[in-house]
């Protein structure tokens, strides 16, 4: 049988010794389930059918992240694209409204207005709507949805939504989305960071649900991009001292 190595923090590594964790089967089990959503993907950005039949297949993605498919399904056609790019894929997490991606961004400081403008500028205006509902996948585009797929696995996530997408965007080197969120200050592991601390912040705060807020409280919004920037600081912190020291 053949060997994959895995490389782990030492604390993981200890605390997994001790606690006796079976790390072979759990591996096995979280690589069969990444396979199986990736190889389901690429089946779906190889096929050429109707948005429906698309956004079905993909039932491991959360009711919001489908939504922002269907919609950037939406702009593409719109904008006479040829096919569903990663800057439609962008403008579907945006034009979707209510998701934690948006949550994200707007802890690492970066206005969605802001890529709106950089969406527009870099795509243009576009050509004709497209009279063929059955847009494919772009091969970045597609890529960007896989790597969703390998960023929920490897922060233990058994599905995937639009914060997901969001990090599958990002490191996606090739799509015109990765290019406008990094040139906005996107950092990959900003953003993972920024990722678990907003589900952190999320559950905390529906915690707080049946509690009476002050009334000057922040909104929810408001205070769980308060709690992920204040999560990311220490991070912030050690990436500023490590270019200082590169200077």
């Amino acid at each position: 049988m053949p060997k994959i190595n895995v490389y782990v923090p030492d604390e993981l590594a200890e605390a997994v010794k001790e606690a006796g964790v079976p790390v072979s089967a759990v591996c096995q089990r979280a690589l069969e389930q990444a396979v199986r959503r990736v190889t389901a993907i690429r089946e779906t950005a190889a096929t050429r059918s109707d948005i429906a039949a698309t956004v079905a297949g993909l039932d491991h993605f959360t009711q919001r992240a489908r939504g922002a498919i269907k919609l950037a399904h939406e702009q593409a056609r719109s904008a006479g694209a040829a096919g569903i790019g990663t800057e439609h894929l962008l403008g579907g997490l945006l034009a979707e409204g209510g998701n934690l991606a948006l949550q994200v961004l707007r802890a690492l400081e970066i206005d969605p207005d802001r890529i709106w403008s950089e969406i527009v500028r870099t795509t243009g205006d576009g050509g004709p709507v497209q009279d063929d509902p059955a847009l494919r996948f772009g091969a970045h585009a597609a890529a960007a949805l896989e790597l969703a797929v390998t960023e929920a696995t490897a922060l233990g996530h058994n599905y995937v939504g639009c914060e997901h997408l969001l990090l599958g965007l990002i490191t996606e080197p090739d799509g015109t989305a990765g290019h406008i969120l990094r040139s906005l200050g996107a950092e990959q592991r900003l953003a993972r960071r920024a990722v678990s601390a907003a589900l952190a912040g999320y559950v905390h705060l529906r915690a707080q649900v049946a509690q009476p807020a002050p009334p000057a409280a922040e909104s929810a919004p408001a205070a769980l991009a308060a709690a992920i920037r204040e999560e990311l600081r220490p991070l912030v912190q050690r990436l500023e001292r490590l270019e200082e020291r590169l200077t």
